[in-house]
């Protein structure tokens, strides 16, 4: 009787007699052969197996079997006493439940504790890495930022200084500059399409340890404009005699208007801020509108005002046509200043509302409109814009003063500086100490 499978042949057999040897391929015999001892390979003591005995090679445990085509009879059943590898469990090499693994009852697999979590580890390096977003994304929004300044106006060039005092004095302007407006905007914001440029508002605004001053100068005061260093030429020109103040920017910008300044209050300008038309008004829509109380409605075909009284959401439109209206006041130019400083409290209190400050989406914006449409001196920096702005914020919020410069009377149309409180005024400002005097 055959043992082995049907279909295998004497060649698969390996039979010896007519293959020769045929070692890895089988044998005729009923017993296979023994198996060539391997070091690596070692095998503990086994049951024999039934049937004929035959004599293995010399210490060689007992080889198994194959019976009836249904695999390998060991004689080292699962439930003997015998060898008994786990490769029937897939248990082997100290896996869990094999040797050297892990045991539960009756022998079963188990796994041990998972270890406690480390929370004070987790804590740390979370906090480390938030601090590293932080610390990169500020420095990125820093340099961003800076890089956005237009820092176009040379105060060196301005002639005949006076000293500076103590604190910090920023002349921020308001121009009706048209630049980069199209001809669609020029009619949308009612800035008529006028050749140069003007100040269609000035401040003057005091920081220093005795809290903040923001002091709005008429565009039409009565001063002197004297010599001065012309911006394209650098040679000395003028003096140019008594006139508007707005007019001494568009004879020669930025650095006349600063030379003129200096010379009717004495007071030293350390920084230079301008902003336009356009810009003006993207700044309020990259804010989402700023919401104003107004105690009267009022007209204005000039300027396109047309408000009603009581609360309101203002649009970067309607922003520019408040702060510009003149028209419809009596008091032309001082109402119009007093309109600028309750806007620009609105609005800086719009911005540093968590909704902003905290929403990338809005803050970001808004920074980036206000940036583009910013023009400032060589020496202005992010810190003190930043000042700046916290402490017009903090003036037009109440914790400082807003006055008017103090008015005595008119010439020609044109508005006197009361000249004794002009002196106490700025030597308060020089000395940093509380402002006493009062504006109009």
């Amino acid at each position: 009787m055959n043992d082995w499978p049907d279909g295998w042949s004497d060649n698969n057999r390996g039979n010896r007699s007519n293959g020769g040897n045929r070692y890895g391929r089988g044998s005729a015999g009923a017993q296979p052969e023994g198996a060539r001892v391997m070091r690596q390979v070692r095998r503990g003591p086994g049951t024999p197996a039934p049937g004929p005995a035959a004599q293995p090679y010399s210490g060689v445990p007992q080889q198994p079997t194959y019976v009836d085509g249904q695999g390998y009879d060991d004689g080292y059943g699962s439930g003997g006493d015998g060898y008994d590898s786990d490769y029937n469990t897939g248990q082997v090499y100290g896996a869990p439940g094999g040797p050297g693994g892990p045991q539960g009852p009756g022998g079963t697999a188990t796994r041990g504790p998972r270890p406690a979590p480390n929370w004070r580890r987790r804590i740390k390096w979370t906090a480390l890495t938030l601090v590293t977003v932080l610390v990169v994304v500020s420095v990125g929004t820093y340099f961003w930022a800076d890089s956005k300044l237009h820092r176009d106006v040379d105060l060196s060039k301005v002639i005949d200084r006076p000293e500076a005092g103590k604190g910090t004095n920023y002349l921020i302007v308001g121009s009706d500059s048209r630049a980069g407006m199209s001809a669609e905007e020029k009619k949308k914001l009612h800035t008529g399409s006028a050749e140069g440029k003007r100040t269609d508002s000035m401040m003057i605004l005091h920081t220093g340890s005795n809290g903040s001053t923001l002091i709005s100068l008429p565009r039409d005061s009565n001063v002197t404009i004297p010599t001065f260093r012309g911006s394209e030429s650098g040679k000395i020109k003028g003096p140019l005699g008594t006139n508007k103040l707005n007019a001494a920017y568009a004879f020669d910008g930025p650095q006349l208007l600063v030379r003129t300044v200096e010379y009717n209050t004495g007071l030293h300008i350390d920084h230079y801020v301008e902003i336009g038309f356009a810009g003006f008004a993207n700044i309020v829509d990259a804010v989402g509108g700023v919401e104003m109380n107004l105690d009267k409605g009022f007209k204005d075909k000039y300027s396109g005002a047309d408000f009603k009284a009581g609360k309101q959401t203002l649009n970067g439109e309607q922003a520019l046509a408040f702060v510009r209206t003149r028209h419809a006041f009596a008091a032309s130019d001082l109402e119009r200043t007093k309109n600028q400083q309750k806007f620009l409290s609105a609005l800086a209190h719009q911005v540093a509302t968590p909704g902003t400050v905290l929403n990338p989406f809005k803050l970001y914006p808004t920074m980036s409109a206000g940036l583009d449409s910013l023009t400032v001196d060589k020496d202005m920096s992010l810190w003190d814009l930043g000042d700046m702005f916290w402490a017009m914020k903090g003036v037009t919020g109440g914790d400082g003063k807003s006055m008017n410069m103090p008015i005595s009377g008119s010439t020609n149309g044109n508005l006197v500086w009361d000249k004794t409180k002009v002196k106490e005024l700025v030597t308060e400002l020089k000395n940093d100490d509380k402002v006493t005097v009062s504006g109009n």
